[in-house]
């Protein structure tokens, strides 16, 4: 049943998370929507209706399909015109920044959502034409439901302008890089909740160790199957490695306190979390990595962008003075018990090396860079004691000193 549960749940993160389900839930309501109106259209108060207001009565079925061709034919070539250029728009972020960021212009609800609303009207407007037909010596022609069709492309119309906006304004490099700052900041909000950092791994009698059973990213463990895991079989597990580290199939993932047989293995992988591509929702870490590839890409001599460097040096500064005063837990608890699983957490040192540090070494050569460097780093060391960052300020006054000799 576990296993069941948590092939439910992945699916369930699947179909949610794909770029196709905003858009089928608002297309099946338009389709209702339809149904709905069309049925009402039928009845004796939809036909005192049309009696009473006479323009809302159609009688010529030929001029009702040339509406409904009109706004078919119409809405598809908004639709097709509309999503060429986010390809566009996409294919460019990605070639001027990185492949990374494209998750959050791909996962963007309101583009979804206009989707969905160009399709539910063409949807609406095929299932339109399949209703006008011929009933003895006259035709059935739901003039309503044609009439509430044209308000609703009109307001397409509307959507499509307010879409070019949008669109051109969601894919400023400072905009993706304050949506990928924001879910971080999320992420470690949520995380970061100690008011301790623990640097040095604590001392584990290992008896048993969990291998991978597939090659992919750990991002951690699903919180509720390593209770059930933990409580019943009386152990605790230790983290071989920090989330985000990329591990190969067979190899070691996680200690364990108590001797597993190989039931009991398969149990406990069921709480690993070890996914295809990374997630700064699971690993905040992400998001500072994905800031630190924007930079260097941006500081690359075909690209030669500085200023864009600078805006994410500036979202990692910001990032690493909440980090520099809240901590990852150092082990997660049971409660009611002595059972723990000891996390192994990547230090604020060992973080701003590996994200900054590239920086510095691509961009040092160049004067707004190192300006920019200096303004940031001075401000850090009145949050953060670290060593790590004191080093590179001291790096980067001595190479403007240097300059200026």
């Amino acid at each position: 049943m576990d296993k069941i549960r948590i092939w439910l749940i992945s699916r369930y993160q699947i179909i949610v998370t794909s770029i196709a389900f905003i858009p089928g839930l608002i297309s099946l309501g338009f389709l209702i929507l339809a149904a709905l109106i069309f049925s009402f259209d039928l009845t004796e108060t939809g036909q005192q209706v049309k009696s009473d207001i006479p323009w809302l009565s159609i009688k010529d079925p030929s001029t009702a399909r040339s509406i409904l061709g009109a706004i078919a034919g119409g809405i598809i070539s908004l639709t097709v015109f509309s999503f060429s250029m986010v390809m566009i728009v996409l294919s460019q972020a990605a070639s001027q920044m990185s492949n990374r960021v494209l998750d959050k212009l791909i996962g963007n609800r309101f583009q979804q959502i206009v989707l969905g609303i160009y399709i539910g009207t063409i949807i609406y407007t095929f299932f339109l034409f399949s209703t006008i037909r011929e009933q003895e010596e006259s035709f059935q022609i739901p003039s309503l439901s044609i009439f509430l069709l044209t308000i609703i492309t009109v307001l397409d119309i509307f959507i499509f302008i307010y879409f070019l906006h949008y669109i051109t304004q969601s894919v400023k490099y400072n905009v993706i890089i304050d949506r990928i700052k924001s879910s971080t900041y999320d992420g470690m909000k949520d995380f970061c909740m100690a008011n301790v950092e623990v640097i040095e791994q604590p001392d584990f009698a290992s008896k048993s160790i969990i291998r991978a059973n597939r090659s992919g990213v750990y991002e951690g463990f699903d919180f509720k199957e390593m209770k059930d895991f933990l409580c019943e079989n009386k152990c605790s597990m230790q983290s071989i490695y920090p989330m985000g580290t990329y591990v190969l199939r067979g190899q070691p993932v996680m200690n364990c306190s108590r001797n597993l047989d190989d039931s009991h293995m398969e149990e406990a992988l069921l709480g690993i979390i070890i996914s295809e591509q990374e997630s700064i929702e699971r690993n905040y870490e992400y998001g500072y990595r994905q800031l630190s590839e924007i930079a260097l890409k941006a500081l690359s001599p075909g690209i030669n962008d500085p200023g864009t460097a600078i805006l994410s040096l500036r979202a990692l500064i910001d990032l690493f003075g909440f980090r520099a005063l809240h901590f990852p837990p150092s082990s997660f608890s049971i409660a009611g018990s002595p059972f723990l699983v000891h996390r192994n957490e990547l230090s604020f040192d060992i973080l701003f090396e590996q994200t900054i540090y590239p920086i510095w070494d691509y961009g040092k050569e160049d004067r707004m860079l190192r300006q920019e460097f200096s303004l940031l780093l001075s401000q850090l060391a009145l949050v953060a004691n670290s060593d790590s960052a004191n080093v590179l300020y001291k790096q980067v006054k001595k190479r403007i000193g240097e300059e200026k000799v």
